[in-house]
């Protein structure tokens, strides 16, 4: 029986059953696979997110008219103005890591602490940042109606720009009972009662000649249907069944409640990525300032962290292209 020698130390050569396959340690190939399997995920989120937008891609909102918010600037209106600002915060961020991996190549601790800490404080404001746009999502801004069939119905003025419910709603100063099973209304429990009621609502459009309703669905021009004075009021009053303000898992003010359902999930699994990512530099920024991998004579650890934050980077770039660009 004959013995075939493998020389697994060769450079270049093909991996033979050494311990460093593609000459990467075993540290950085467990870093790949994760990656790679990470991204598995992420691919069949986003499939699927794809699949429901094409299905309802009539009733789908409009990203232009969802995130539209900048904070300390309430009341303007500038689509995707701050989502840009995440993404390129993120980025830039990205870079910053490229140079504390080259940096740490160098064996040069000084700048590995500033670019490691420059690429903290970039993840810091992204995080900070998303949580903010989840409150605004979730607050809302303008309010709607849902109907009868679990459609979505807005209001605009005549010049097709969207109203707000308190800029017409005519409130009624009494004590209103929440919707329970106990009281008849199984389907419609309420954890927290809504500012307005649907007869306010009512009185409310019908003292404003100038508001009209728009539906959820999109015509071939792109844009919302809105609805005649009269259509808008027979809407309303025959079908409106609830005030929704916001947006949760169950109802949403910009349309259909699958889209914040694939937000909230999308962007939070994301961000958890991101927040585990900035958990993980700081605890590798603290190991440079103790001089931990000085003493090493390699920063391996921040090339495998580096590793990490770049496939965040890029998970990021899929994620802002379906739900904020396409």
């Amino acid at each position: 029986m004959s013995t075939t020698v493998v020389n697994a130390g060769t450079k270049g050569k093909t991996w033979g059953g050494g311990n460093q396959p593609l000459n990467a340690s075993y540290g950085k190939m467990m870093m790949w696979f994760f990656i790679v399997s990470d991204a598995l995920t992420f691919s069949g989120f986003l499939a699927a997110y794809g699949f429901s937008r094409f299905k309802f891609i009539d009733s789908w909102p409009i990203a232009d008219e969802v995130f539209t918010h900048v904070p300390f600037l309430h009341g303007q209106e500038l689509p995707m103005i701050y989502v840009a600002f995440m993404t390129f915060v993120l980025i830039m961020s990205s870079v910053t890591m490229v140079l504390a991996v080259d940096a740490g190549h160098h064996l040069n601790k000084a700048k590995v602490t500033i670019y490691m800490f420059l690429t903290i404080i970039g993840g810091l404001i992204f995080v900070g940042s998303q949580a903010w746009e989840w409150a605004t999502f979730i607050q809302g801004d303008y309010g709607a109606v849902q109907t009868k069939g679990g459609n979505i119905l807005q209001f605009v003025d005549t010049d097709g720009n969207r109203v707000a419910l308190r800029d017409f709603v005519t409130v009624e100063h009494k004590d209103r009972t929440a919707h329970e099973r106990k009281n008849g209304i199984w389907f419609l429990d309420e954890g927290t009662l809504p500012t307005y009621s649907i007869n306010e609502v009512v009185k409310g459009l019908e003292s404003h000649d100038n508001i009209l309703v728009r539906t959820q669905i999109i015509n071939e021009e792109g844009e919302k249907t809105v609805l005649s004075r009269a259509a808008s009021l027979e809407q309303i009053k025959n079908n409106g069944i609830a005030v929704v303000e916001g947006a949760n898992l169950h109802v949403n003010e910009y349309g259909s409640p699958l889209f914040a359902d694939f937000f909230f999930f999308i962007t939070g699994f994301h961000g958890f990525h991101v927040f585990s990512g900035v958990v993980i530099n700081i605890i590798i920024f603290f190991n440079v300032i103790l001089g931990t991998y000085e003493r090493r004579k390699n920063y391996e650890m921040v090339e495998k962290v580096g590793l990490y934050w770049h496939f965040v980077d890029l998970v990021w770039v899929f994620v802002f292209t379906f739900f904020y660009l396409v």
